[in-house]
């Protein structure tokens, strides 16, 4: 709710807050335009960049989004719900489907972006994967893009040795992608350990995710282990905060 009856808090932020919630209970939808600067001027008897900043907020959030020349608009995208359990159950990749099916539901998934090469194992990775210093790794880098919206940078390393002449060194790893061939492999993962985290992003993430200034990424590595124990896997993940809901659903 909007925090209106606190006087100490700036103009700009009170603005906001009474446009979040008319946001919020449907009083402007989904691609509908805000009002713009001279309005909130008239409305809140402000000066321009008071109800600039005010709109730079709901933009800084990824609650709007400017489109130039037209003014400010309710963001249209639809977060993405992460279902950090459900995703990464043997059932989904095992039979041939991606991963990501259990979160798009009918919605228009693409990687846009897929480089595979071999390179010499990063020390953090190669501490993770049990390899000597400068052993080689199979480096998976795509680029995940929602609805025309990017969304996604990852990073797979996984031992070169452990994946040689295996469709995980081409760019379509084929039906339920890189787990489903560690497994014709013999190197099934069985558990999965992911450590989440948050910052500002680079400028460069910032560009590859199409981001709007002032919001954070979400940091997830997520490292795949076999039954015997083995990390066979790991993925850092680089997702756009505005455009994600992280879900994670499980018994007591």
């Amino acid at each position: 709710m909007a925090n209106t009856g606190d006087d100490r808090r700036p103009k700009y932020q009170r603005i906001a807050d009474t446009l979040r919630e008319a946001i919020r209970s449907g009083e402007y939808g989904p691609g509908d335009r805000l009002p713009g600067e001279n309005d909130l001027m008239a409305a809140h008897g402000v000066a321009r960049m008071t109800a600039r900043q005010a709109l730079g907020v709901l933009r800084d959030e990824g609650v709007a989004e400017a489109r130039k020349g037209a003014g400010v608009f309710v963001r249209e995208f639809r977060p993405l719900r992460r279902r950090g359990i459900q995703r990464l159950a043997q059932p989904q990749w095992g039979n041939g489907r991606s991963i990501w099916s259990a979160d798009i539901e009918n919605r228009s998934l693409e990687v846009d972006q897929v480089t595979v090469s071999e390179e010499a194992a990063p020390e953090s990775v190669a501490a993770v994967l049990d390899l000597a210093g400068g052993e080689p790794v199979c480096v998976r880098r795509r680029r995940f893009v929602l609805d025309g919206k990017p969304v996604l940078l990852a990073t797979s390393y996984l031992p070169a040795a452990l994946v040689a002449g295996s469709a995980i060194t081409q760019e379509d790893t084929g039906d339920g992608g890189t787990y489903a061939r560690l497994a014709e492999l013999g190197h099934k993962p069985v558990h999965f350990r992911e450590e989440i985290r948050s910052r500002m992003p680079s400028s460069e993430e910032a560009t590859r995710l199409s981001m709007s200034a002032g919001t954070p990424v979400i940091l997830v590595c997520r490292t795949a282990f076999t039954d015997a124990g083995s990390p066979v896997e790991i993925n850092e993940m680089t997702l756009d905060a505005a455009s994600y809901i992280l879900e994670y659903d499980f018994d007591a």
